[in-house]
């Protein structure tokens, strides 16, 4: 049977209300319904100490993708772009044991030598700033950016 919540990665969840949060994204069912997922693109971003490769990750609006992340190192680390996070609508993140489908996350952990996919379409242009929110990681240059255009 499988896990509810994926033992590769720790989920930290956001619930919106319906007062407005999501301001930056009018409507997340039609982002996902008009969604043609057989066109989606897969980019790959790699974890290590202390690095996001591609540190500059490039997505584009309206276009199904699968953000792929791979921990290539030896320590647990954040994938976090709060700015990105609510610009996006999720449909699911997945490992090999399990998915869940959520609106949103605040952070997504990579366990060491784990990979996570992150089914997403972008729905705002902008740029984006990522970090490892991992006590120190940022300050040893983890930290990257997000185009959407």
């Amino acid at each position: 049977m499988k896990s509810l919540v994926p033992s590769a990665v720790v989920l930290s969840l956001v619930l919106f209300t319906a007062s407005g949060t999501f301001a930056e994204v009018p409507d997340l069912a039609k982002a996902l319904a008009g969604a043609d997922w057989s066109k989606m693109e897969t980019v790959t971003v790699t974890m290590t100490e202390y690095a996001f490769s591609p540190s500059a990750i490039v997505l584009k609006e309206g276009v199904p993708t699968k953000l792929v992340l791979k921990n290539g190192g030896k320590e647990a680390h954040y994938f976090v772009a709060e700015r990105f996070f609510k610009t996006i609508a999720t449909r699911k993140i997945q490992d090999s044991d399990g998915e869940v489908k959520a609106p949103s996350f605040t952070a997504v952990e990579v366990y060491p030598g784990k990979t996570m996919e992150w089914f997403l379409v972008p729905v705002q242009k902008g740029v984006f700033d990522l970090l490892c929110t991992v006590k120190g990681h940022a300050e040893h240059g983890m930290k990257g950016r997000i185009e959407v255009r």
